[in-house]
């Protein structure tokens, strides 16, 4: 498969203002589906993720695996094989998150929360 070049994408834009419908693709090229939402922390005014329904179901992409948000075309960062292990997107909008279970003796209390036992992590 050919990697389309960026000049074939359009020009590059705000995610602001992309729309659904526009194809995914990882960094060796391979479409992985198309855009269902971009997201942004309104509090902090900056830009989240997007969201993309693909081959195994709708997925979200952190805002550092994005490189390229263009007219026709979103380019991650990433490659096909690392995007399929993405987190699903809940019904509620955000990534699926998982409690980690503490381990070890320090793993519980104040000291356990300072070295990272326990705590979220994405599934």
């Amino acid at each position: 498969m050919t990697t389309p070049s960026p000049a074939d994408d359009g020009h590059a834009v705000s995610y602001k203002v992309l729309t659904a419908g526009v194809p995914v693709r990882s960094s060796d090229g391979v479409q992985l589906g198309v855009v269902v939402a971009a997201l942004d922390n309104a509090r902090e005014q900056i830009f989240d993720g997007i969201v993309f329904d693909g081959a195994d179901g709708r997925r979200f992409v952190d805002a550092p695996e994005v490189a390229r948000i263009a007219e026709r075309a979103v380019t991650l960062t990433i490659t096909a094989a690392e995007a399929a292990e993405l987190p699903e997107q809940d019904e509620k909008g955000g990534a699926v998150f998982e409690a980690k279970a503490p381990r070890g003796p320090l793993g519980r209390g104040p000291i356990g929360r300072f070295f990272g036992s326990g705590g979220w992590k994405r599934r």
